[in-house]
């Protein structure tokens, strides 16, 4: 028989930036992408039946690993439904490589600039929209707004930056990209998610437990980090690549290969970002927490809610999915 593990405990201590940082290296493998949508179905199946024991007890612990890898890679952890293949985070590598790659090698075009700033940041609100705290309903107007206030800020802040920067050395137009992506994601990403700052996002004790309070001063901590992740997954490939192909692109042998610009870039694109994204999601925990002082201080009304329900007994750290 079988070794069983606990197939709902992560493989690693998530406590630690190290075993977040293996945690999301195994969870954002771009290989799950390639799976069939029958393969996912059954991974969710047999993880479902591993959890209630009626797996067969002769499964070798490798295949239940391999199923839980592709739940995790696949599957909303609030509402266990199988997310958009865009919107995962395991296509965060292959997405990001031919935008990003795209928008560092067509800079010097307005129109280019403006199309690819736009085809990006639509990529990012179906990813925002995929990762997000799904407890938290969002109506289909309040995600209109946030896709069209964040495409505009993207748009304005391209364009604005191009036009300062026409004059300036190629080199600095080439940040442009980057520039605009951040202040995008700086309105994107709350917009898209306003409903966890309007109306407060669940939380739980620390085995998961729900208690009977919401908290707005938890998803705004929740989002600045997940803002603050985003960024840096993009930063180190759309702010040192500029540089490095400023270089390359002076050199004789690049000159007469012109028409590889564009995959030279996507290539290099992908080796940074196979290391930064799930950097960036280990930043921080997803399993975030909120100190009961903090509630105490802004949020009396949830505070008061909790010692009715825990009298003395007040949990010194409650805990919410901030999401990716």
């Amino acid at each position: 028989m079988s070794e069983r593990i606990d197939i709902d405990k992560p493989l690693w201590d998530l406590s630690t930036f190290n075993g977040r940082l293996k945690h999301y290296l195994w969870m954002t493998d771009p290989r799950t992408c390639l799976v069939s949508e029958s393969q996912l179905d059954e991974a969710k199946i047999l993880v479902e039946q591993y959890k209630r024991n009626e797996a067969p007890s002769d499964i070798p612990i490798e295949k239940v690993l391999y199923a839980k890898q592709l739940y995790e890679s696949a599957f909303h952890p609030d509402t266990r439904e199988k997310q958009n293949l865009f919107g995962r985070m395991s296509f965060q590598v292959p997405g990001n490589m031919l935008i990003t790659g795209a928008m560092l090698q067509f800079y010097k075009s307005a129109p280019a600039v403006l199309f690819w700033q736009w085809f990006n940041q639509s990529f990012n609100a179906l990813v925002n929209y995929t990762n997000r705290n799904a407890n938290i309903p969002v109506s289909k107007t309040q995600l209109s707004v946030a896709y069209v206030s964040a495409t505009s800020s993207a748009l304005i802040s391209a364009f604005a930056l191009k036009k300062y920067l026409a004059n300036t050395k190629p080199i600095f137009q080439r940040f442009v990209p980057f520039a605009a992506v951040a202040a995008a994601n700086c309105v994107n990403i709350p917009l898209m998610r306003q409903n966890e700052i309007l109306c407060g996002v669940d939380l739980t004790d620390e085995n998961g437990n729900p208690v009977n309070a919401k908290s707005k001063i938890a998803s705004v901590k929740g989002i600045s980090q997940v803002i603050f992740s985003r960024i840096t997954m993009c930063a180190p490939g759309m702010v040192i690549l500029p540089v490095i192909m400023e270089r390359l692109e002076r050199q004789a042998w690049m000159k007469r290969i012109t028409i590889l610009h564009m995959p030279i870039q996507v290539v290099l694109l992908g080796c940074f970002l196979a290391f930064t994204t799930p950097f960036g999601c280990a930043l921080f925990p997803q399993n975030c927490s909120v100190h009961i002082s903090t509630l105490e201080r802004f949020e009396p009304e949830e505070h008061e809610k909790l010692k009715k329900q825990f009298g003395d007994n007040l949990p010194q750290l409650l805990y919410f999915n901030k999401g990716l």
